[in-house]
């Protein structure tokens, strides 16, 4: 029968909460109107999985698939598909709710995130099989393996919306700073930004990291911004913390600060200096439907391929994922971190 890898609901010990993986037998899905059955290849790991696993996540679900991000093939489709995706691979959208305003989604009562969560119980890509409506899919792209394009979903969006949506500086020439390389954001932000020919630098707490991203194309800080444009346009951030204090002196005035996520620390400071510069700080988190769409073809256009870090086999290696999600605890990998189904 089919397998799903799902959470065990199970009394803390010692007041820490890390819920265990386990394989559930389900019956292979029957689509209905307008839906696919994609048979999945891979799925790729998030943070996301980190904060379920320790209940820091909303709406965890102990019946829900885990993963939102991964890579099928499509080999059923419902009466009335009109995608012809048939026999094709497609990479799923990672939230419901969202379709277009850039803002934000257009009713937050109805939007949620996909794998490990309620309500949408049934998605989730650590499964065999996915049953998925065919309007939140697409075609992936060709120059991928399964494997490279598991990574993109989550990743993809988030970096796509930071830098292209948010940032205001998606521009060629343009100075962007992406602080904590190695993250599958980060790395998909840095690729992104270089394929529009911005100048990019990066931060890292590891050397290693540094040289890693500077071999794709990153420059280390602590290089001579250009004499043309000696500061820093934007800021791409994920930590947190004194991000704001750190970088506030290097930001040009009227600077961007995009964070899509707070990893230091749930609480920022703001100087004075920040606001007599003019400094704009932007939240920003996943994206709309059609800034999926949008992003999965600069991906096919640019010909980007997303970083991988370490794959495992089988979705019933359960040790063998636990030992990815240690690699993302320990903050070891540069790029992503993969199941292969």
């Amino acid at each position: 029968m089919p397998r799903q890898l799902i959470m065990k609901q199970k009394k803390p010990k010692g007041g820490q909460v890390w819920y265990p993986l386990q394989l559930n037998l389900v019956p292979k899905p029957t689509p209905g109107p307008n839906e696919l059955v994609v048979k999945i290849e891979a799925a790729a790991l998030n943070h996301r999985e980190i904060f379920q696993r320790q209940n820091l996540y909303p709406k965890v679900s102990f019946r829900a698939p885990m993963m939102s991000d991964g890579c099928g093939t499509v080999i059923e489709e419902g009466p009335g598909c009109q995608t012809g995706l048939l026999n094709k691979r497609v990479i799923m959208t990672v939230c419901r709710g969202w379709k277009t305003s850039q803002e934000g989604p257009e009713d937050w009562e109805n939007f949620d995130t996909v794998g490990g969560t309620e309500p949408h119980y049934h998605l989730g890509m650590a499964q065999d099989y996915l049953l998925v409506h065919e309007d939140e899919v697409e075609p992936a792209p060709e120059h991928l393996t399964s494997i490279e394009a598991a990574a993109l979903p989550g990743c993809g969006i988030t970096a796509w919306r930071a830098l292209m949506t948010k940032s205001g500086n998606a521009l060629p020439g343009r100075n962007i700073l992406i602080t904590g390389i190695g993250g599958g954001a980060a790395l998909q932000t840095m690729q992104m930004a270089l394929a529009i020919g911005c100048n990019v630098y990066v931060t890292s707490g590891s050397e290693e990291k540094l040289e890693k991203a500077k071999a794709l194309g990153a420059k280390a800080l602590s290089k001579l911004l250009p004499a043309d444009r000696p500061y820093i346009d934007a800021v791409i951030d994920s930590a947190g913390g004194d991000i704001v204090i750190k970088s506030v002196n290097i930001l040009k005035p009227g600077g961007i600060i995009t964070m899509y996520g707070m990893t230091l620390a749930p609480i920022l400071d703001w100087p004075m200096q920040a606001i007599f510069k003019n400094i704009e700080l932007r939240g920003s988190t996943l994206g709309s439907r059609t800034e999926f769409h949008d992003m999965v073809n600069f991906i096919k256009e640019k010909k980007i391929t997303p970083i991988i870090s370490r794959t495992v086999q089988g979705l019933d290696c359960v040790d063998a994922i636990d030992g990815l999600m240690d690699d993302m605890k320990t903050g070891v990998h540069f790029g992503k971190l993969v199941v292969e189904i």
